[in-house]
């Protein structure tokens, strides 16, 4: 008889760590049936004889239990290690199995015993014992779960809803109303004391600079200057306290006004309750009619355009072409006209919906509200109290902390194939790789409001000056951020939509009429691909999609992309039918 010599697990491992590597993805087998852990480790020998030939071999195997070995792997290892016979693979595979199987229940069931003699011995509280398995069966059984607790977020948001879709929205309106007015004058004010300071300072500057080489030094200049700058920013300071205190008590008020009226609602006598409310609403109203008719804008060139898009099934869509700020959409007027407070009511009654609306704004590489675009935005965002989300900087803290937890996942994974750079922004990515906060052309983050005029969700997509050129194709980032935003419209409930027709919030030299034609024609086309692209997304649901041109262009540029949209989309038009007699 042959004897085989034999390892133990530790060798084995140290032995073979390639293999071990190579065979992680074996199928489950009989281990996931006694996965386990003891609380005491026996080292067990396992015994497999086998005849080869006219000799006969015995290996002896010693496992430490309970095993935390893959038994594919261990059977692996023997066999290449041990050299077995390839006759006799199946067979130790079974028999190293049940030997595993066999050893491990014995060791569960010696165990279970010691439990139970500790127990009746005393020497385990029972009804800590009893606790503790039903705590866990709880925990991993879903239908004796205890059901979530609402949070404060979902109860208002359910109470809000429940009264704007009833007749105290008016009074709700109103009081939103007489917030915003409140918040409007203390930034009229802060305005106010930041220009008067600025033109002080500068009036004190001008009379040190004349007397510059005469009394004063440049050492005095700057002095007065450093002086100047630290006043300045104290005063900011001080209003940028100011507001967010009176917006907390806004919100914080506002809510716990909403939760009072809704359980007065529900314990008085609603009529009695709707005539409080008719007379609160009656105090709220708004300035006549004639008062608003003063700062009422001149109208906005406007085109709709009904459309039919799919293969079999054809869905229909609301196509609108508008001149207008892109702040348009989320400025309130401090002096409302009835067009602008159906507007908000409208906006408020869909808040918690599946009509959502969404806008696009075009923004830099920049996750912050410092420059450009953005702190117009951020201007308008704050001259409202939102009641129901997180302030603007706040979302963009939050959107800055989960960039850079994606730039460090992405960075820490070795990439097989290296990406080709998109539109040559070789120096673009350098930049962001030196400054992992900023994101790339093409991505975007979502930011919630409800104390825009007509928009719930914002869309700040990434681009670059490329955008500017007018040789850019629908591969480009800001085309495909557009194709990404669109998706996400799909999967969360926004049906309105309102889309940089030029890719660009203004115009510049560089936008001539051919240049104009050409980059509509491309986003017409791009879109009219991605909403059929819809239809496999979401079944074929009916959006608005509103392409917005800047203020500034031309009427006779405005009818020409209001003659080319129909080209390219199919629009819905009455068909007369003759017959002769």
């Amino acid at each position: 008889m042959t004897k085989v010599r034999f390892l133990s697990i530790a060798q084995l491992r140290c032995c073979h760590l390639t293999e071990q590597q190579g065979s992680r993805s074996h199928k489950v087998n009989t281990m996931k049936k006694i996965k386990g852990k003891a609380s005491i480790k026996t080292e067990k020998e396992f015994v497999f004889e086998f005849k080869a030939g006219k000799q006969n071999g015995v290996l002896k195997v010693p496992l430490q239990f309970p095993i935390q070995e893959n038994i594919n792997d261990l059977h692996g290892r023997l066999m290449l290690l041990h050299k077995i016979p390839c006759y006799k693979e199946n067979e130790l595979k079974v028999l190293l199995s049940d030997f595993i199987e066999k050893e491990t229940i014995l060791d569960y069931d010696r165990e279970a015993e010691l439990a139970l003699q500790r127990l009746t011995m005393g020497h385990v509280d029972v009804n800590q014992l009893a606790n503790a398995w039903t705590r866990a069966y709880v925990e991993t059984t879903l239908e004796h779960a205890r059901p979530e607790e609402p949070s404060w977020d979902d109860d208002f948001a359910d109470v809000y809803h429940e009264l704007i879709h009833s007749p105290a929205s008016d009074t709700l309106l109103n009081l939103e109303h007489n917030y915003f007015v409140r918040i409007s004058e203390l930034i009229s004010e802060r305005d106010m004391e930041i220009k008067k300071i600025q033109e002080r300072q500068a009036a004190e500057m001008d009379k040190v600079m004349h007397e510059l080489g005469n009394t004063l030094s440049d050492h005095d200049v700057n002095a007065v200057a450093s002086q100047h700058f630290d006043a300045q920013q104290v005063l900011e300071n001080k209003w940028v306290t100011e507001l967010k205190q009176v917006t907390f008590i806004q919100k914080q008020e506002y809510q716990e006004w909403v939760i009072k009226l809704h359980q007065d609602l529900q314990k008085s006598n609603s009529s009695q309750i709707n005539e409080e409310i008719k007379v609160q609403s009656s105090q709220l109203s708004e300035p006549s009619d004639s008062a608003g008719r003063m700062f009422e804008e001149p109208p906005q060139l406007e085109e709709s355009f009904t459309i039919h898009l799919g293969a079999q099934l054809k869905t229909m869509h609301n196509l609108r072409l508008v001149r207008a700020d892109v702040l348009d959409f989320c400025k309130h007027r401090r002096h409302g006209s009835s067009g602008a407070k159906l507007r908000r009511l409208q906006t408020a009654l869909s808040l918690y919906s599946s009509s959502l609306c969404g806008l696009v704004l075009l923004v830099d590489n920049r996750v912050n509200s410092y420059s450009g675009i953005k702190r117009d935005f951020a201007t308008v965002a704050k001259e409202c109290t939102d009641f129901h989300f997180l302030g603007l900087e706040e979302q963009l803290e939050e959107v800055q902390q989960v960039v850079l937890y994606a730039r460090a996942q992405r960075s820490s994974k070795q990439k097989e194939q290296l990406e080709l750079p998109m539109n040559g922004s070789d120096d673009k990515n350098k930049t962001v790789e030196r400054n992992p906060s900023n994101i790339l052309p093409g991505e975007f983050y979502v930011s919630r409001h409800s104390n825009l005029s007509e928009v719930h969700i914002v869309f700040h997509l990434c681009v670059d000056d490329n955008v500017r050129s007018g040789n850019i194709t629908a591969r480009d980032p800001a085309i495909m951020g557009l194709r990404n935003i669109l998706k996400v419209c799909c999967t969360h409930d926004v049906t309105t939509i309102t889309i940089p027709l030029l890719l660009v919030h203004d115009m510049s030299e560089e936008m001539t009429i051919p240049w104009c034609l050409k980059r509509a024609e491309l986003v017409f086309k791009c879109v009219k691909g991605f909403m059929m692209e819809m239809a496999s997304w979401d079944g074929g649901v009916s959006r608005t999609v509103q392409f917005l041109v800047p203020k500034s262009i031309s009427e006779e540029m405005f009818y020409q992309l209001s003659n080319m949209l129909p080209q390219i989309f199919r629009v819905s038009s009455t068909l007369t039918l003759t017959s002769k007699t």
